[in-house]
């Protein structure tokens, strides 16, 4: 299956869950619902013509406005790839694990709750991994993170 061949078949499968995005990438970028996560990864992962086996990456941006979450996954036996990103408001972000779909998503999910502090729901050992267990001086990845020995960077324009 080609770039063009793979777009078509998850906009017919998918026709009004995700939106094609122009990227100028190789890989096909698709903007999903955040609520439709779940479902949409085991689908990609049960369908035998995708056969979405490896989650590459997840990643996730401050916006400073809001946040996005993106996911890169593929095919191994297919030799399939693309990525995905939903958009998550900026007070209280939340998600849900696809670590029952992916279980390496587990180390994703930890590093984007600890850093981001996007709160991951249904994973199962939420737990600081990066920072010290101690840490209560927010989440550094953030735009608006401060902390007393934190030396910003001017902006570039």
């Amino acid at each position: 299956m080609n770039r063009d061949e793979l777009i078509k078949y998850l906009q017919d499968k998918f026709q009004d869950k995700l939106q094609l995005l122009d990227t100028g990438r190789a890989e096909p970028f698709f903007l999903i619902k955040p609520e439709f996560l779940v479902e949409f990864c085991r689908q990609i992962r049960d369908d035998v013509t995708l056969a979405i086996d490896y989650l590459c990456n997840i990643g996730a941006v401050d916006t400073g406005e809001r946040f996005e979450v993106v996911y890169n996954v593929a095919s191994v036996a297919k030799r399939l790839r693309f990525d995905f990103k939903f958009i998550l408001d900026y007070e209280n972000p939340k998600i849900d694990s696809v670590q029952e779909i992916w279980p390496g998503a587990n180390w994703h999910e930890r590093e984007i709750w600890e850093l981001f502090g996007i709160n991951i729901r249904n994973h199962n050992n939420l737990k600081r991994f990066l920072l010290p267990d101690d840490w209560d001086q927010g989440n550094p990845m953030r735009k608006n993170w401060d902390a007393p020995d934190f030396k910003r960077m001017p902006e570039v324009k």
